[in-house]
């Protein structure tokens, strides 16, 4: 007991000494830091005066602080900006699914205005801008050398008036002028259907309304299949969807899982890093999933696409995803506006960032856009031994055999029309049929009844 007591004396003496040595040093330092954070900012006091007293026009304080502000964040990332409070306002809208504008989700790529992809139904869309296009003027005045809320702000206006925007898209030698009407945006972030008993589920973006349309839509639809038995599986479709709340996309998530980790968060303090679990239930029983993605799937689409792919809840189809694996939280500040500043990054279920990397494809399958050619446009319709006058019947099925023959050429035809009109949905809805026809040979009661 003698000599532990000792070390530990021992050792309060020399943490005395330690901190007698390093005490003013250390003090030094710090006072030092604030001496230079003063002076810089002494600096920043002197150019606004002479700004304000010299420039050519007069400037307003405001603009030039706003200005200033909005600079500090910028430098920092893409992602970070200051929102005077009509921008907080209409980002405010934007998460409750309505707001003013386009209809383009943009981000800047070395100093470039680069479109991550036209909202669905929007005047951009409707325009075909496409994601990958860079947006070099507005109006005919160039954003070059400008922030993107700068840029952002040039295509912002009065809903009904005009504007034209000016792109230059990949494979394209002169740029493209395309003329818009600004209108009132209002997003229905989710859109279902049935192919063939297949569920296809598009979300458009992640706002307040997400998860709760999902899960009224998806009801919906296995209702009009017949019930979740009849129902062969579920395709949820996030390309060209650029993100949005982070609430949502974990909603979505655990739609889907029963456990497990959803998403974990990490900031620059260890104790702000925050990870979100999966609650019991799956709303579609455990039905075969396929999620299909492309470049202009970013952010939240991310963190849906990287957890059911690492829960292996999801095969992932289509191509490489945008990439945005960090966290904006808002913070309100004085005079009504906010800064949306970047916090966290954010990391898959198994431990993995996906910024600047994006989320890799089970399956790479690159979208097709066949065109029909003169001469198949101009070929008569096939012809089989069945069209030719007194042909004979064939007696070796029974009626019901002969309807079931019928309905699966039907459904070949319906596959071979999506598989034209749409490559990548036609390429995930053929993957989860195989994955059913798999599961009911195996006798799993969970696979809809084959025909």
């Amino acid at each position: 007991m003698k000599k532990i007591w000792l070390a530990g004396v021992g050792g309060a003496v020399a943490g005395v000494i330690v901190s007698t040595q390093f005490a003013v040093p250390l003090l030094a330092q710090e006072a030092d830091r604030q001496k230079s954070v003063y002076e810089e900012l002494d600096l920043f006091g002197d150019i606004f005066e002479r700004i304000r007293s010299s420039y050519v026009e007069p400037v307003e304080d405001k603009v030039l602080i706003e200005a200033a502000i909005n600079g500090m964040l910028t430098h920092l990332d893409p992602h970070s900006s200051y929102m005077p409070a009509d921008e907080f306002d209409d980002m405010r809208v934007q998460t409750k699914g309505e707001f003013g504008g386009l209809g383009i989700e943009v981000t800047q790529e070395n100093g470039f205005v680069k479109v991550v992809s036209p909202i669905d139904g929007t005047p951009a869309d409707r325009a075909g801008v496409q994601p990958g296009d860079f947006i070099t003027a507005v109006n005919g005045e160039s954003v070059a050398g400008l922030t993107l809320d700068e840029a952002v702000d040039l295509m912002r206006g009065p809903v009904g008036s005009e504007i034209t925007i000016t792109l230059q898209r990949e494979g394209t030698p002169d740029p493209i002028d395309v003329k818009l009407t600004r209108e009132t945006i209002t997003i229905s972030p989710v859109k279902a259907r049935l192919e063939d008993g297949v569920v296809v589920i598009r979300l458009t973006t992640f706002n307040e309304q997400t998860y709760p349309e999902l899960e009224e839509q998806l009801r919906a639809q296995v209702e009009a299949a017949g019930g979740m038995e009849k129902v062969t599986g579920v395709v949820l479709d996030l390309r060209n969807n650029p993100g949005g709340l982070l609430n949502q996309a974990i909603s979505v998530v655990d739609a889907f899982i029963d456990s497990g980790e959803i998403v974990s968060t990490r900031g620059r303090d260890p104790r702000d890093s925050e990870r979100y679990n999966a609650t019991p239930g799956d709303l579609t029983g455990g039905k075969p999933m396929a999620v299909v993605i492309n470049g202009g799937s970013a952010s939240a689409s991310e963190i849906v696409a990287g957890a059911l792919k690492d829960h292996h809840r999801a095969v992932v189809i289509g191509t490489q995803s945008f990439g945005k694996g960090s966290v904006q939280t808002i913070m309100p500040v004085q005079d009504e506006g906010a800064i949306r500043l970047t916090t966290a990054r954010y990391y898959t279920p198994s431990g993995r960032s996906i910024q600047a990397l994006g989320v890799a494809p089970d399956i790479i399958v690159e979208q097709r856009m066949p065109e029909a050619t003169e001469e198949e446009e101009t070929l008569p319709p096939a012809r089989s031994e069945a069209d030719l006058r007194g042909s004979l019947s064939n007696d070796s099925l029974t009626e019901d055999e002969k309807k079931i023959l019928e309905e699966d050429r039907k459904h070949k035809e319906e596959t071979a029309r999506l598989r034209a009109e749409d490559y990548q949905l036609s390429y995930a809805i053929d993957i989860l049929r195989g994955m059913s026809y798999l599961a009911a040979a195996n006798g799993d009661p969970a696979a809809p009844a084959q025909q």
